[in-house]
C-alpha cells in the first residue's frame, strides 16, 4: 500500500516531520509560558517579543560582532535571561500579591513597547544571514531530504524540552523552585532566598522563549514581528495541554504541531485554525486542560 486517503505515503511522512518542526517550536515556548505561569501565576504575554529578541540578538551577535553561530547559542539566552531579571525585578515583583490580570497587562504592554522599539530600530523586514556551514544541507531520510538546519531543531529541541522538564520535577532545585511558588514562608524558615528563587524562575522561561528564537532563526526569516502570531497559537498550546503544567506543554506542543502538519495536507484551509478548533473541544470536555488539575 503506497497511499493512505490518497496521499502518498513519502508525502505524509514528509509533512509530519515539517509538523515535527513547527511543534517543538510551540513545545518551548509553551514550556517557558507554563513555568512562569505554573510558579508564578503570572500570564506572560511578553513571551513572543523574548522570542524574536533571541533572534534579532542572534543576527545582531552574529553579523555586528562577528561571533559564530554556536556562540550565540549559549550567549543568546543568557541575555535574555538577563533581560528578564531586570524586568521581573524591577515591575513584576510588585505584583505577586494583586489580581493576576494586572500581570497580564503589564507583560501585554511591556510586549508591545519591546516590538515597537525593534520595529523602530531594524524595521519590518527580515533581517537576513547565511546559515552556519555545519548547518547547511540536507539529509537523507529515504522519504525527503531534511534540511540540516530543520534536523537540528528537532533534536535541540527534544534535548531542551526533556532536560528542562527533567530538572523541573525530579532534582532538588525544581523541588525548591515548586515549593518557593507554594509555600513562600515555609521555604524562608529553611534558610531558602525566595526572592532569588522567584527572580530564577522568570529567567529560566524567558532563556527558555530566548532559546527558541535562536533556534529559529536558522530556520525563520528574523523580524520583529516574528512572535506576534506565534504566541497567540502557543498560548492556546498551554491552554490545551493544563496552565502550568510542564508535561502537558510538551506532549501538546508537539502533538499539536504534527495535527497541523497533517491538516496542512488533508484540508489546508483549516491549518490555522485547527489548534483553537481542538482547544474549544478540550475546554468543553476538560476546563483545566489535558494535563492539568481539576480544582
Amino acid at each position: 500500500m503506497t497511499e493512505i486517503f490518497g496521499v502518498p505515503i513519502p508525502a505524509l511522512l514528509g509533512q509530519l516531520v515539517l509538523g515535527l518542526v513547527n511543534g517543538c517550536f510551540y513545545a518551548m515556548l509553551s514550556l517557558g509560558l507554563s513555568i512562569i505561569f505554573g510558579m508564578l501565576n503570572i500570564t506572560n504575554f511578553a513571551h513572543g517579543a523574548f522570542y524574536m529578541m533571541g533572534a534579532v540578538f542572534t543576527w545582531i551577535a552574529l553579523t555586528q560582532f562577528g561571533l559564530s553561530y554556536w556562540w550565540a547559542l549559549l550567549l543568546v539566552p543568557l541575555v535574555t535571561a538577563i533581560v528578564g531579571v531586570i524586568i521581573e525585578r524591577s515591575m513584576l515583583r510588585w505584583l505577586y500579591k494583586i489580581d493576576p490580570l494586572y500581570g497580564l497587562l503589564l507583560t501585554f504592554g511591556l510586549a508591545l513597547v519591546i516590538e515597537g522599539l525593534f520595529r523602530y530600530r531594524y524595521g519590518v523586514y527580515g533581517l537576513p544571514y547565511s546559515n552556519p556551514e555545519s548547518l547547511q544541507g540536507a539529509l537523507n531520510l529515504g522519504f525527503m531530504f531534511l534540511p540540516r538546519n530543520r534536523a537540528w531543531v528537532v533534536g535541540a529541541s527534544l534535548l531542551v524540552c526533556f532536560a528542562t522538564w527533567l530538572v523541573i520535577e525530579w532534582t532538588p532545585l525544581g523541588a525548591y523552585l515548586r515549593a518557593a511558588t507554594e509555600n513562600p514562608r515555609l521555604v524562608q524558615a529553611f534558610g531558602i532566598n525566595v526572592p532569588v528563587m522567584i527572580t530564577l524562575t522568570y529567567a529560566i522561561g524567558v532563556g527558555l522563549a530566548g532559546l527558541a528564537g535562536v533556534l529559529a532563526a536558522t530556520t525563520t526569516q528574523i523580524s520583529p514581528l516574528m512572535g506576534t502570531n506565534l504566541i497567540i497559537v502557543v498560548f492556546a498550546v498551554v491552554v490545551i495541554g493544563g496552565m502550568g503544567s510542564i508535561l502537558g506543554s510538551i506532549v501538546t506542543g508537539l502533538s499539536l504541531g504534527l495535527i497541523e502538519g497533517l491538516t496542512k495536507l488533508f484540508y489546508p484551509q483549516a491549518s490555522d485554525t485547527v489548534v483553537f478548533f481542538i482547544m474549544a473541544i478540550v475546554l468543553l470536555v476538560r476546563p483545566a486542560g489535558l494535563f492539568g488539575k481539576e480544582k
